[in-house]
């Protein structure tokens, strides 16, 4: 028997849409058109996930990952990915202190709070590997010894999915990790239009100038545990575990979802009724994060690949055919 919502027991949430949406307004300032695509990173933020951004050069990827660390009061790096790239220069290394005659362990770029890597999928298997650990486990282990990262801890990887050149594909199990893929297209027209004015508008300022600092790591602490504690009934559960069983019988689908992806669309739903101000998740907070969810986790068969079927074309089919809870 379904245990009924008890109203008397709200999860105070006006402070966390307050500042929502002034995280909202304070990018809008720079970026325009993406708004889909802020509000993804605001709740896989909340839902405590990382998150992969794939797109075209030029789609204010990287600028839009950049500003979004800013509005938060946190530490922020950005490793550019490259075939070259080592797991020392992502992790750190030990360096020989003259003085002691000692070996000290100087940390790499990994140890922040919002980490940006750029182009993801450049870089060697074994260096994609180095950060299998700290975006499972939040901790690195270099030379035997294990160093904990400190909270919050977020990795926002780029890649692009056209040029194949130098690039190394990201493995299943390390898309695994990511708890969103949000694809980012082209902006519309007005948009567009929108883009070159505030360019020419700003003369010349460069776009971190005009974003200010808004959240803080201890106000983002008390958000997460308020979104931990977001009502979720026993339907909407049967709802999400019946939609990704469908992925792995389903005959468009060589490979289907995991359990991790069942609790990526929980985690994400309850913050996305969080970020619209409910304590209670709806239907339709699950079908919101289904694609970013999803996309990534579910491989087509060969030959509705080649049919030009897309992840998102399954997807649809399999929620068309669950019914939703009422």
């Amino acid at each position: 028997m379904e245990e009924p919502i008890d109203f008397n027991n709200r999860v105070p949430l006006e402070d966390l849409k307050d500042t929502v949406n002034a995280i909202k307004q304070e990018l809008g300032k720079v970026i325009v058109g993406q708004e889909n695509f802020i509000e993804l990173l605001i709740v896989s933020l909340l839902a405590d996930g990382h998150v992969l951004i794939e797109g075209v050069p030029g789609i204010a990827k990287t600028i839009t990952a950049k500003l979004f660390a800013k509005v938060l009061k946190t530490d922020f790096s950005r490793i550019q990915f490259t075939p070259d790239l080592m797991p020392s220069d992502v992790l750190g290394t030990s360096v020989l202190n003259m003085k002691t005659s000692e070996f000290e362990f100087k940390k790499g770029p990994i140890f922040s709070n919002i980490v940006l890597i750029d182009e993801i999928n450049r870089a060697p298997a074994k260096t994609q590997a180095a950060l299998f650990e700290t975006m499972e486990e939040r901790q690195a282990t270099i030379d035997g010894t294990t160093y904990n990262l400190d909270a919050p801890f977020m990795v926002l990887a780029t890649q692009n999915p056209i040029e194949q050149e130098g690039t190394y594909a990201l493995p299943e199990a390390q898309l695994d990790r990511f708890i969103f893929k949000i694809k980012v297209d082209y902006p519309s027209l007005e948009d567009e239009v929108k883009i070159i004015e505030t360019h020419h508008m700003r003369k010349g300022e460069k776009p971190q100038e005009q974003i200010h600092a808004i959240l803080t790591a201890k106000d983002l602490a008390d958000y997460k545990a308020k979104t931990q504690n977001i009502t979720v009934e026993e339907k909407i559960i049967k709802y999400i575990a019946e939609i990704v069983s469908k992925t792995r019988n389903h005959p468009h689908l060589y490979l289907g979802a995991s359990p991790r992806a069942s609790i990526a669309i929980l985690n994400t739903s309850k913050a996305f009724a969080a970020v619209r101000g409910r304590d209670f998740v709806i239907p339709e907070d699950v079908k919101n994060v289904l694609n970013p969810v999803l996309n990534h986790r579910i491989i087509l068969t060969p030959e509705r690949e080649m049919e030009g079927m897309t992840t998102e074309n399954v997807i649809e089919m399999i929620v068309q055919s669950v019914e939703v809870p009422r």
